[in-house]
């Protein structure tokens, strides 16, 4: 037996598909509460509820789901809270391997890396003389002489 799909039915599942491509797409637990919402609502279609019944269950799940599950689950995974390697280097120090001069960019290692590096108070820093990283922008770090 072949089951008569309505447009409402088809909306959800599209919809499901739409919200499960954008959390495998972001990873932040952005959108998978939405994709429940509209599960349920499919099922609350495919058993004949009209529509306004259909959002309302969407609204009310999505809701719950976000307000109480979101944060236990955001803690459990730990969802944006780890450093990258670029983001574990600010506040570092490192060393000038090629001047930074006035308005150029130079070379500074860090943990054994090399980095281009510019100044952000347009001023020049010798060769071996230490620096702590202040920023990441792009590939440049962005440095200040230790004092």
């Amino acid at each position: 037996m072949i089951m008569d799909l309505s447009y409402y039915t088809i909306m959800w599942a599209i919809l499901i598909v739409v919200f499960t491509v954008i959390e495998a797409s972001t990873l932040g637990l952005t959108s998978i509460w939405f994709a429940v919402g509209s599960l349920v609502a499919l099922i609350a279609s495919i058993m004949g509820f009209n529509i306004m019944v259909q959002v309302v269950v969407f609204v009310i799940v999505a809701s719950v789901l976000l307000v109480y599950t979101r944060p236990i689950a955001k803690n459990f995974l730990k969802v944006g809270q780890t450093k990258t390697n670029v983001d574990a280097i600010i506040g570092q120090t490192g060393y000038v391997t090629k001047e930074i001069k006035i308005n150029e960019t130079g070379l500074v290692k860090v943990n054994g890396q090399i980095w281009t590096a510019k100044c952000p108070d347009h001023k020049s820093i010798g060769v071996d003389v230490e620096v702590e990283i202040l920023a990441v922008e792009g590939v440049k770090l962005i440095v200040q002489r230790v004092k």
